[in-house]
Parts: structure tokens; C-alpha cells; sequence
């Protein structure tokens, strides 16, 4: 059985920090594309970033470039998004997000991604 488990989200003022990190347990994860997703309330879930299997290929959403950065502990079987200089249109709900198969393409849709965590609430006040 497939588990991902976000953690670290919380309230953090404007241009604060938080670091996300997702347990996945139930997959070869070193062999998974991951992503981290976001949905703000009455919004689409939205993409934020993506990492290739083999952490050698990173993707990010327009609106995170330079802030926000996606890596991965294979040997820990964790994934995490550092979130740097948050902004308040940042608060949403973060999911991460694995594919069916592993080491397919990284991608940039929800719809490509089959197991997902409970979420984790990232607020940043305005």
C-alpha cells in the first residue's frame, strides 16, 4: 500500500521560509518521479515542482522558480520543498504526489500522478 506523508507546513509571515518534506513508504521510491501540488481555497490544484527518479532533473511552476527548491533522500525515502521568501498568494494546501509506474517522464500534471498525501496547510498571511 502506497503512503505519502506531507509534514512541516504551518503559518509563516511574507517573506519567511518553510521546509515541506513527504514520507513515502509502499513504492521503490528511488525509482519514482515525484511532485509537490497546491490547491488555495476555491482554486484548482496546481503544479509546483517535480524531481526525476534520479534527482537529476528538476521542474518548478513559474511562480516558484528562484524561490522554491525540490530534493530528494532516496536512502530516507523522503522528499522535500524548500520554500523560500513566501508570499501570501504561496497559501495553500501542499500535496505530494507520486506516479503509478516508476521511471517514467517527469511531469507537470496532476493527472499523471496516482498516490497522494493528506496535505499539509502552508499560510502566509497578507
Amino acid at each position: 500500500q502506497v503512503q505519502l506523508l506531507e509534514s512541516g507546513g504551518g503559518l509563516v509571515q511574507a517573506g519567511g521560509s518553510l521546509r515541506l518534506s513527504c514520507a513515502a513508504s509502499g513504492i521503490t521510491f528511488s525509482g519514482y518521479n515525484m511532485g509537490w501540488f497546491r490547491q488555495a481555497p476555491g482554486k484548482v490544484r496546481e503544479f509546483v515542482a517535480a524531481i526525476r527518479w534520479s534527482a537529476g532533473t528538476t521542474a518548478y511552476a513559474d511562480s516558484v522558480k528562484g524561490r522554491f527548491t525540490i530534493s530528494r533522500d532516496n536512502a530516507k525515502n523522503m522528499l522535500y520543498l524548500q520554500m523560500n521568501s513566501l508570499k501570501p498568494e504561496d497559501t495553500a494546501v501542499y500535496y505530494c504526489a507520486a506516479p503509478r509506474r516508476a521511471y517514467g517522464l517527469t511531469s507537470t500534471l496532476d493527472s499523471s500522478y496516482n498516490y497522494w498525501g493528506q496535505g499539509t496547510q502552508v499560510t502566509v498571511p497578507s
